[in-house]
């Protein structure tokens, strides 16, 4: 049995994810935006009462607002960190990005590996497959949990709104057709957590996104 906890970080109100399997403990957090040590905190907490083994660290894309807890979490827990390649540059510009909104952003680590769509990681039994869906960014990814019925989907597909595709690398039909090319084949009742807002199913957005309808 998987569980899941959302936090809501920092002045771009992102969110984290933590999932872990109920039987191993073993956990995965995606896109830590901890950016104050009251967030720090907040995270570790939770991460102590449940007793949990964080095994990877996984960013579904590298702008600001979801990689700005990166260091926090790979210096505090012995977990290894997959990011998607193509986003390095958003990746190793962490500090100067955060900058131009008046952030002061600790340097995030180098990945220890890079996302692959036939990279297949475990949370005990529980599968976690990497489905590459570019266009808000050129290297993001979502995470499939194909026996929880669950998608973290990053800043690719929200509740009734798709990703910005005016930032640096951004192109939305590629957006578009990663959706309804890799996301829209996934059962209607996947529930999907995304980068922002509320959750949703993906027969929901086939009905009522108006960028997809």
């Amino acid at each position: 049995m998987l569980k899941l906890k959302k936090f809501i970080f920092n002045t771009f109100q992102e969110n984290t994810y933590l999932l872990w399997d109920e039987t191993t403990n073993d956990a995965v957090i995606i896109d830590p935006g901890v950016l104050t040590e009251a967030e720090e905190n907040q995270l570790a907490e939770v991460i102590r009462s449940e007793k949990l083994n964080i095994k990877y660290l996984l960013n579904t894309h590298c702008h600001l607002d979801h990689i700005f807890g990166n260091a926090f979490v790979k210096e505090n827990y012995r977990c290894e960190f997959i990011a998607p390649e193509k986003d390095t540059p958003l990746l190793k510009e962490l500090t100067e990005h955060a900058e131009m909104f008046g952030i002061k952003a600790k340097p995030s680590p180098e990945p220890d590996k890079y996302l692959r769509e036939d990279l297949v990681l475990l949370l005990g039994d529980i599968k976690i497959k990497s489905v590459f869906t570019p266009g808000h960014t050129p290297g993001e990814f979502c995470f499939y949990f194909e026996s929880e019925n669950i998608c973290i989907s990053g800043d690719v597909l929200f509740k009734e709104g798709i990703g910005r595709t005016d930032l640096w690398g951004g192109n939305y039909q590629t957006l578009i057709t990663s959706i309804k090319e890799k996301l829209f084949t996934l059962p209607d009742d996947v529930i999907v957590y995304p980068g922002h807002g509320e959750k949703t199913t993906i027969g929901y957005e086939k009905l009522h996104n108006p960028f997809l309808t």
